[in-house]
């Protein structure tokens, strides 16, 4: 304790003694493992709260829907490339501006517009809008669009190739 400063009160010196193995904010690997093993906060806390973090831990379905919605993404990246050099043209007037540049930028653009707009809809998972859960059936109803794109696009594929 140095000159100036006041000795720490009963409950202060109480909680401080409590304290074991350090500052938990400092340990970022062991709070991520202790986190998954030990989820906390799977539901709400209080009613009525719908903030992002509130909870920290979503169900499995909603990573599977979001992973398949990026591997159908991927998929839909390369047969748009695979019927652009075939001839075909791209409908999207925003992604065709792109594509006219390179390959490259346009996979790039395409996966990180997917991946940012899958990661707010994870986060958005369960707050309400309009007193419903609106994020959840959105991926579901993404993914479902992007296969039957993925399908679509892979039968003018069949069609084009010879």
């Amino acid at each position: 304790m140095s000159r100036g400063e006041e000795p720490p009160s009963p409950s202060e010196a109480a909680a401080t003694a409590e304290r074991r193995g350090g500052e938990r904010r400092q340990q970022i690997l062991r709070a991520v493992l202790q986190g998954h093993l030990w989820q906390r906060r799977r539901n709400l806390r209080r009613d009525g709260v719908s903030q992002l973090g509130a909870i920290d831990w979503h169900e499995p379905q909603w990573l599977a829907a979001a992973l398949l919605i990026m591997l159908l993404s991927v998929a839909d990246a390369a047969l748009t490339l695979s019927l652009l050099n075939h001839g075909a043209t791209e409908l999207n007037p925003l992604m065709r501006m792109v594509v006219m540049g390179s390959d490259r930028s346009f996979v790039y653009l395409k996966l990180g517009i997917t991946a940012i707009t899958v990661t707010m809809l994870v986060l958005l998972i369960r707050v309400r809008t309009f007193g419903q859960q609106l994020a959840g059936p959105l991926l579901l109803v993404t993914a479902l669009s992007y296969s039957l794109l993925v399908s679509y696009e892979y039968w003018l594929l069949d069609r084009i190739s010879p």
